[in-house]
């Protein structure tokens, strides 16, 4: 009586395996929003729900030079951001509620190094590394978008 047993073994094995839980894959449709930071125009991710924040960019291999993500909480709080699963070198601006860039962090991929505002904010925009250096935007400048206060 043991053979069907035996038979019905990889059977069972193959459903189990079958229903595992997938690899988490990167965010790609969330609403967007433009924003400006002087001249220059952001395509921008919204990361407005508890689980959309959580997963922001991780996962994602690659991002075009004018997109990011943003990161909207409920209200204004020291925000700390790390960068687990993340595979992009990023930085992030922590944003006040008019706009105005409190300070930016450059943030390694892969790392649980932890990245806060200077003061609470409602706001985090994350960007490819070196975008807002390369612009010269800085701690102070001011972002522009319906979202902001102004």
């Amino acid at each position: 009586m043991q053979l069907p047993a035996l038979r019905l073994a990889p059977l069972f094995l193959a459903l189990v395996c079958s229903t595992a839980p997938a690899q988490p894959g990167p965010q790609m449709n969330l609403p967007r929003v433009e924003l400006t930071a002087g001249m220059y125009r952001i395509d921008a991710q919204v990361a407005a729900s508890d689980a959309a924040r959580q997963t922001g960019l991780m996962f994602r291999q690659d991002m075009p030079a004018q997109e990011g993500m943003l990161f909207v909480f409920e209200q204004p709080a020291t925000q700390c951001f790390w960068m687990r699963n993340t595979l992009l070198p990023l930085t992030a601006a922590f944003v006040a509620d008019d706009g105005t860039i409190v300070n930016l962090a450059d943030m390694k991929p892969q790392t649980d190094d932890s990245h806060c505002s200077a003061k609470p904010v409602r706001y985090v925009l994350e960007m490819n590394q070196g975008w807002f250096a390369k612009r010269g935007i800085k701690a102070g400048s001011k972002l522009g978008g319906s979202l902001f206060k102004r």
